[in-house]
């Protein structure tokens, strides 16, 4: 037997017989209990007080698991009650993600459901799609949706034979979501979004790609639970995005107080941003990108200047060149750069004044790069050096790296010139 609630999802309190139970799994003559089913959990609730913690739908038996074995017979009648809030909030975001895809219709292009899920804060919805969803489409899904729901649209569900749903132009299927759509085999439940009602359209003169407010905003085959109105959603936040597999974009909702606390937390942070940055909110992205350009003009000044003491180190290194296995090596620790500016002057120095050129930074652990013009094999004095004081690195021939290298800098040179 089908569970009653997608029908009569307002009916949170009723009285059923029992059926038959197994240890805390009981089977009733009929049940308003949603069963987990198409992404949306079931519900919660109580069996003659005692809670229930699961709902699950096996061989077409609705079957309810209790927190504990009860004294419940066949044929006994029992009184029950379903967690009334987290219904409510099932509904809410159930309706809330068809509503979302309603808003995508005219946005995304070869648009598909790909998959759907509630869990406690939030719910995600996947959409088969060709488009990429960039941050102002994001914005704009989310516009779109919270005016369906400004306009009061009706929301309603009908079973149709299941061909005359699949001819049915604009209905949305999803194979991955379907168990509940078809009932007992003789037809599709559809849930639709109707059009706008007068009280609800106006939209303060705003211009939106979102159809005309006259007529249906989505329709899709369902099974779950939802409002009568979208007015009954309550304000909808869109989360974040990812991507979940090739050709699906995943996007995140809150509903309700999610939502609110959500949005709050957006606000807080864009005003803190706003005031350390001395501008309205909306004047943020032109402070951002002022800010970027002039990082970046700081860090080309910087690196310009730590290139600049770097050749006047190496510079000074060129008059303490030593010879090392009949090898000319310039060998020294150069202060205030990173790897890869050592990396560069090393491979720069190596065939000019010096067959070897072996440059570290001067702080501890020690990072060093070692460039070879002769037959010194530079992956072997990285290898010899980490052997010696420990870190790692490597590299060939001709160009070495290492790292993490757990003595003193003027040690690891001392090391590098009794060779």
């Amino acid at each position: 037997m089908d569970s009653l609630a997608p029908q009569d999802p307002g009916t949170t309190a009723f009285e059923a017989g029992v059926e038959r139970r197994a240890g805390p799994e009981v089977v009733l003559d009929r049940t308003y209990f949603y069963p987990e089913s198409g992404g949306q959990p079931a519900d919660r609730g109580t069996i003659d007080g005692t809670a229930v913690v699961d709902v699950q739908k096996h061989d077409g038996e609705v079957v309810h698991t209790l927190v504990e074995e009860a004294a419940l017979e066949p044929d006994e009648t029992v009184t029950c009650t379903i967690d009334s809030g987290f219904r409510t909030y099932c509904m809410r975001t159930h309706t809330a993600s068809h509503v979302l895809y309603g808003a995508a219709r005219p946005l995304l292009d070869d648009l598909g459901y790909g998959g759907f899920d509630i869990d406690r804060r939030k719910a995600r919805i996947d959409f088969e799609t060709s488009t990429e969803i960039d941050d102002t489409l994001l914005v704009e899904l989310e516009t779109l949706a919270n005016r369906a729901v400004w306009e009061s649209r009706p929301v309603s569900w009908e079973t149709v034979p299941v061909g005359e749903a699949r001819s049915r132009e604009g209905v949305a299927f999803n194979t991955k979501t379907e168990e509940g759509v078809f009932g007992d085999g003789e037809g599709v439940r559809i849930v639709t979004i109707g059009a706008a009602s007068d009280a609800g359209a106006d939209w303060g003169g705003a211009e939106r790609r979102s159809g005309d407010s006259t007529s249906a905003w989505d329709a899709a085959a369902c099974g779950g639970t939802h409002v009568s109105n979208t007015r009954e959603i309550g304000p909808i936040s869109v989360l974040d995005r990812s991507n979940p597999g090739e050709g699906l974009t995943r996007i995140e909702l809150a509903v309700g107080p999610a939502a609110i606390d959500h949005r709050s937390d957006t606000r807080a942070a864009a005003l803190s941003a706003a005031r350390e940055l001395g501008v309205g909110v909306t004047d943020l992205p032109d402070a951002i990108e002022r800010q970027r350009t002039a990082v970046e003009e700081l860090e080309r000044e910087r690196d310009d200047l730590l290139n600049r003491i770097a050749t006047f180190q190496i510079d000074a290194l060129r008059e303490e060149i030593v010879e090392c296995t009949g090898e000319r090596w310039l060998v020294g620790s150069v202060a205030g750069v990173d790897g890869d500016v050592l990396s560069n002057r090393a491979r720069e120095l190596a065939g000019e004044d010096c067959e070897v050129a072996a440059l570290t930074t001067d702080e501890r652990p020690v990072t060093i790069a070692v460039a070879s013009a002769s037959e010194t094999d530079a992956g072997a004095v990285i290898d010899s050096l980490t052997t010696e004081f420990g870190g790692g690195g490597g590299g060939g021939p001709e160009f070495a790296q290492g790292g993490g290298i757990d003595a003193d800098p003027e040690t690891v040179v001392a090391s590098l010139r009794s060779r």
